[in-house]
């Protein structure tokens, strides 16, 4: 079997790398990576390493991509992962359109030349903002929890969101991009009989993670807090009470690897988190690394923002029956992780920062 992997040196696209290598033995593994983001050329020893094969390649740029050469699955991980992406100054929107929607057309072409079967990492801020912040939450230990009593909409339950949720926009100019990549890819997938498995994802979270919020706010958080670096509660009245479930790669690769085995019945949406075992909010957070690396003050910053949503818990159930695929790999054990990761790596925050 011959692997693609787009986005190759971030944070999870090299780890899907490093791990499939291993669940598949004899595959060759071969990924592009614009090295774009702080930090991801640190990755190339590793993969080089592991027999991954690694070449300067950007999805924007067709002919970039074709000069992967063949395969026969590709797993899309390249992206701008912000929800802030074309408004924050960093990148403009029709960057974060040609990275995030033009880069998976690119990525389609290329299986449909081939007849190769795709894996769209897409992400859980398809769902749509107005729908999760009118979920019915009460506030328990620090968090935004579900209120059981109350009546829930379709698509969600305590357990989670269902891939069946709304995504009616807007979402963010990011959730838009990755919706629509998400359509293009059932409607190739419709087309030219390939395989296609879009893994909504929640949080990633583990060692090695790139040192920015939208990277992954767990990581973020722990190595900021643990450096001394200043942090604030931004919106939902300064609580720090918003949810997140993390997710580690073990797992993720471990439900690619059922799908790459699968084939054509991996083909469908499938929402990918850590559930409601995993889920914590930023004071819980805090309050955990209080215990690890010391108090300290947080800031409050109660205005409400465009695109924050208060609770975003993945329901797997639909993985699970077709898989026989969970999370295994507790949120305290991810934590651990990154600690650890960090008091032996101290300057990776400010390796991976943005200058």
């Amino acid at each position: 079997m011959r692997i693609a992997i787009t986005g190759v040196c971030g944070f999870v696209g090299s780890e899907l790398a490093l791990r499939l290598a291993r669940r598949f033995a004899g595959a060759q593994i071969v990924g592009i990576d614009n090295f774009s983001r702080p930090g991801s050329e640190t990755m190339r020893p590793r993969l080089k390493a592991a027999g991954v094969a690694v070449k300067h390649g950007d999805v924007r740029c067709a002919s970039d991509v074709d000069a992967i050469g063949d395969a026969d699955w590709l797993i899309d991980a390249a992206a701008n992962p912000s929800v802030l992406a074309g408004v924050d100054g960093r990148t403009n929107s029709r960057q974060a359109v040609e990275q995030n929607l033009v880069g998976t057309l690119n990525v389609l072409e290329f299986c449909k030349e081939r007849g190769a079967g795709l894996v769209l990492l897409s992400t859980s801020r398809v769902y749509s903002i107005a729908s999760l912040n009118a979920l019915p939450l009460m506030v328990r230990h620090d968090a935004f929890a579900p209120d059981e009593s109350a009546a829930w909409p379709h698509g969600a339950t305590g357990a989670g969101l269902t891939e069946e949720f709304p995504t009616t926009g807007p979402v963010s100019i990011y959730g838009a991009t990755k919706i629509a990549s998400e359509v293009m890819a059932i409607a190739y997938g419709d087309a030219f009989a390939l395989p296609i498995a879009i893994n909504r994802c929640g949080v990633l979270a583990g060692a090695g993670q790139f040192g920015t919020a939208e990277q992954g706010i767990f990581s973020f958080w722990l190595r900021a807090w643990a450096s001394d670096q200043p942090l604030t509660y931004l919106g939902f009245d300064g609580t720090g009470h918003q949810v997140r479930d993390a997710l580690h790669p073990e797992d993720l690769a471990d439900l690619v690897e059922h799908q790459l085995r699968a084939a054509a019945g991996a083909s469908g949406t499938w929402n990918v988190g850590g559930g409601p075992s995993n889920a914590m909010s930023l004071a819980q957070l805090s309050a955990w690394c209080a215990d690890h690396f010391g108090r300290r003050e947080v800031g409050a910053d109660r205005a409400a923002r465009r695109w924050d949503v208060p609770w975003v818990v993945m329901d797997t159930a639909r993985a699970r029956a077709r898989f026989g695929w969970t999370a295994t790999i507790p949120v305290v054990t991810i934590l651990d992780e990154i600690a650890d990761h960090h008091r032996r790596h101290p300057e990776w925050l400010s390796i991976s920062q943005p200058l």
